[in-house]
């Protein structure tokens, strides 16, 4: 107990150095980028440095699978050339046993990960963009979906707004139906309203069909005033690249949310598979961690006196990122329909799971 306790505490050591180290590298990099996009004008340097605080964390949530890859590096490492792995084999301690601390280590850090760290990103990354928003006085389209259907806006040309309310739509929300737009003025608030059966999005207009149309800012009874026509169109900077953009990643709600959100697109009409694929990877993620620390034993675990400690080290780095890469592509597949969510999730770390587990198995034999 009190071994496994030392070797548990010397990964967990590793991992905030490494962690650590990267948070700042990060930080950096993310704070010269923010000072080349602000306008001096609008934000200062501590705008900057704020908003290069609140975005690491979602970059290092990306990344955090080789972080924790590189922390078993580090640990295994160390206890290579200060000779306690010899020492604990030659106890009669077996490999797989001597995992068994940095891997369930591993594992209650991707706990800690998905149940905390996920809405603290979310949190940070909301925060970001708002900021970001208000220092660059952008005016942004936003696609909002609950239980009573689809809320959009948009901007119109003449630099008022135009909030849509749809009870479904189609997977790309091109198509709206039970739809109303709701037209405001910059200045004298709500100057229209149209109620339409369907509404298509074409290239520069959206066309309703079957609509009463209410003049609200130049008439004094609008319902006395208000006409109807087959079809009407309005004209629209949106696109289906924009609005699916404006649904805004998964990745940008926390876990715990995504899903009543995912019920809600489904509700909708739309595709919800992209949520549904990323909340399988977040519940993933701790079973990912545990195997990146196998294949960092793997490559590091041999005394460092058989040398080739460098080249190892690299095999570990090219395996970490090729696992990762599969875990991308794996993402991708299942983002577009061509594989289930769940292959598409659990798949990479049940492989790269596999793998780690023959390498330490060779440890062992050898």
């Amino acid at each position: 107990m009190t071994l496994s306790l030392y070797i548990a505490r010397r990964f967990g050591q590793a991992f905030l150095i490494v962690a650590g180290a990267f948070w700042g590298v990060l930080f950096l990099i993310e704070m010269v980028e923010q000072i080349r996009r602000l306008d001096p004008a609008r934000g200062a340097l501590s705008d900057a440095a704020h908003l290069a605080a609140l975005s690491v964390p979602s970059t290092l949530y990306t990344i955090f699978p080789l972080v924790v890859m590189l922390s078993g590096v580090v640990a295994f490492l160390g206890l290579a050339r200060s000779s306690e792995l010899v020492v604990i084999r030659a106890a009669g301690r077996s490999a797989l046993r001597m995992l068994l601390a940095p891997v369930t280590v591993a594992l209650l850090i991707g706990v800690l990960l998905v149940a905390v760290g996920n809405p603290i990103v979310s949190a940070t990354s909301k925060r970001a963009e708002e900021i970001e928003g208000q220092l660059r006085a952008e005016g942004r389209q936003t696609v909002s979906i609950g239980r009573e259907g689809l809320w959009m806006r948009q901007g119109t040309a003449d630099g008022g707004q135009a909030v849509i309310h749809a009870m479904r739509g189609n997977a790309d929300a091109t198509a709206l139906y039970q739809v109303t737009f709701l037209l405001f003025d910059a200045k004298a608030g709500p100057v229209r309203r149209i109620d339409a059966a369907s509404a298509w999005l074409t290239p520069g207009a959206w066309v309703l069909s079957e609509a009463k149309d209410w003049p609200l800012g130049r008439s004094t009874n609008p319902e006395r005033d208000a006409t109807r026509a087959q079809t009407i169109s309005l004209p629209s900077t949106l696109t289906a690249e924009s609005i699916a953009d404006s649904f805004g990643a998964p990745s940008a709600m926390p876990i715990w949310e995504l899903p009543g959100f995912i019920r809600a697109l489904e509700a909708a009409g739309f595709s919800a598979r992209r949520h549904i694929v990323w909340l399988q990877v977040e519940l993933a993620q701790p079973l990912m961690l545990a195997a990146m620390v196998l294949v960092a034993a793997g490559f590091t675990m041999r005394p460092a006196r058989f040398g080739g400690t460098g080249g190892r080290v690299m095999l570990a780095l090219l395996a970490g990122l090729a696992l990762f890469f599969l875990r991308n592509v794996a993402q991708v597949l299942g983002d577009n329909g061509q594989i289930p969510a769940a292959l598409a999730a659990w798949a990479p770390p049940a492989i790269a799971l596999m793998l780690a587990l023959t390498l330490v198995l060779q440890q062992e034999e050898g």
